[in-house]
């Protein structure tokens, strides 16, 4: 009975900001909603529509397990190993969660460029040019979306209980095959929400794609790109493709409801 008295007090200098605050944030959703062309959405997906969804699928799904091959063993050192400096490093990897994507292009650039540190060496010596093709799509977003899967899999391992893998390795059980019979199952649900997460930051990444691979029709324009360009030839069609990336975003959150954004009832 106290406890529900204490929740029904809202005194008004908490609940006008909330409420503005609400409305904030969701007024331009639902304008977005409301000027949709739902009767003419179908012809407003185009043939370059099509091909940006498309790509942009393809890019962010290869993105995804680019960082899934990279990201559980970097989230297992910063978790389980005794290296020095941990907390550093960890700051290094979550930089580009704050870093502006353009400068993480400017900065993939740079390094992975025709005329960068790594990216001269590839192009003379292997002829791989990186910048302006769709594997720069995938490397630009995989940079972007990698930390969210990083931080997902070392707080599920951090939270995982050692005791089953102290157990798998007094059974005579080696660390690879502990780390894979044992502590990978473990924490597969912070692997998927993570893995969720970073699919749907790499679909929706646009700055440092722009600036690293740039903008080529069918090569390397993604969704975010193609609604730039259509707001000054064809605002249908970027109405259209906000639509299918805001459709995204709420699919990700309802997945990951319980993980996430669920909170005591």
């Amino acid at each position: 009975m106290t406890r529900n008295r204490v929740r029904g007090r809202l005194p008004v200098v908490l609940v006008l900001p909330a409420v503005i605050g609400l409305a904030f944030l969701l007024v331009p959703l639902a304008g977005l909603l409301i000027r949709t062309p739902w009767a003419s959405l179908s012809t407003s997906l185009s043939a370059e529509v099509g091909e940006a969804l498309r790509l942009s699928l393809i890019c962010a799904s290869l993105a995804t397990v680019l960082c899934l091959f990279l990201g559980i063993p970097l989230a297992w050192l910063l978790a389980r190993s005794g290296l020095p400096g941990r907390g550093f490093l960890r700051a290094l990897v979550t930089v580009p969660l704050v870093l502006p994507p353009v400068v993480g292009g400017v900065a993939l650039l740079l390094v992975l460029g025709r005329r960068g540190l790594i990216g001269e060496h590839l192009d003379a010596w292997f002829g791989i040019s990186l910048p302006f093709t769709t594997a720069g799509v995938v490397v630009a977003e995989a940079f972007v979306a990698m930390p969210f899967l990083v931080i997902s899999v070392e707080g599920a391992l951090r939270a995982a209980d050692p005791r089953y893998e102290e157990a798998a390795a007094t059974l005579g059980a080696s660390r690879w095959l502990t780390f894979r019979r044992v502590t990978l199952p473990s924490v597969l649900p912070g692997v998927v929400a993570g893995a969720v997460l970073c699919w749907a930051r790499a679909l929706g990444e646009f700055g440092a794609t722009i600036t690293f691979a740039g903008n080529f029709p069918g090569e390397t324009t993604t969704m975010p790109l193609a609604v730039y360009l259509a707001l000054e030839t064809d605002p249908d069609a970027a109405i259209v493709l906000s639509i299918v990336l805001l459709l995204v975003s709420v699919g990700v959150l309802a997945g990951l409801r319980d993980r996430w954004i669920s909170g005591p009832t």
